[in-house]
């Protein structure tokens, strides 16, 4: 495989003829676009009050990460359209997708925890690596596709690098806090059923951890292609199992009290659904 990290794009109209290649192509984007529908159709007819951080987060992340970020990768595969719309659809996809994704973590800790203090540090974390990340990423990422020189490049290598092991680092400390929580509460209920539950919580959890080793993992083998062309796919994948954590979370909560609720961000209690 060809170390395809020497630009900021992917291909920028040297579409291989690997017949394998396109179709690998082909598969992910459907996988990614099919699930983002599906996704969207659920949020809307599960939800019965459109509001809240969890809501927004998830419905974000996948409206305008997934599906900018497919379409970003197929036109830059193909080169279709000008530069800046590849680059412009591709950067609000990653803005929605990546970053989305730890809020989207982060608004459902409140139904398991009531560790307010740990709770703020994650937000602040989430707020803070967001713009610090953010930023320079999509100056460089531009800058990259533009000049189209070795500083440039070597920038955008060593940025992005920088983003994907930190958001991958910052996602597995939310997913490993909520597994703590999780644990903790097995121990204190002993019924047979909530705590299948749990577990199952646990094991959707640790999917989604090995989900973004593997991410990690193809970045720094130098499969920036590959990378590039899943990720959007298995962010889907990870939102549809954080909807099916919701499910869970919810049955849970049926519980503890008659009617479900859950924590907003703010830590005040309102209506799941």
């Amino acid at each position: 495989m060809e170390n395809l990290h020497s630009s900021a794009r992917l291909f920028g109209g040297n579409t291989p003829g690997n017949i394998s290649t396109k179709l690998t192509m082909a598969a992910f984007i459907s996988i990614a676009l099919y699930n983002a529908v599906e996704l969207f159709v659920l949020i809307l007819l599960t939800f019965h009050r459109y509001t809240g951080v969890y809501f927004w987060s998830i419905l974000l992340s996948n409206t305008m990460g997934v599906i900018p970020a497919t379409i970003g990768s197929l036109l830059d595969f193909y080169d279709i359209g000008p530069l800046w719309l590849i680059l412009t659809v591709s950067n609000v996809g990653f803005w929605f997708l990546v970053p989305g994704q730890s809020v989207v973590l982060y608004s459902r800790l409140h139904i398991i925890s009531q560790n307010y203090k740990a709770l703020k540090w994650l937000r602040n974390i989430i707020i803070v690596d967001s713009i610090a990340l953010i930023i320079p990423t999509t100056v460089l990422y531009y800058g990259a596709a533009y000049f189209k020189t070795h500083p440039w490049n070597q920038a955008f290598t060593i940025i992005e690098r920088i983003q994907i092991t930190w958001f991958c680092a910052q996602e597995i400390l939310i997913s490993t806090f909520y597994i703590w929580e999780t644990v903790k509460l097995i121990r204190f209920h002993h019924d047979r059923q909530r705590s299948r539950l749990l577990y199952e919580l646990i094991a959707i959890n640790l999917v989604a951890i090995l989900m973004d080793v593997t991410l990690l993992a193809l970045e720094y083998l130098d499969f920036y292609f590959i990378q590039v062309i899943i990720k959007s796919s298995v962010y889907s994948i990870k939102l549809k199992m954080e909807f099916a954590v919701l499910g869970r979370l919810i049955a849970i909560v049926h519980f503890r009290r008659a009617e479900p609720v859950c924590h907003d961000v703010s830590g005040t209690s309102s209506s799941v659904m």
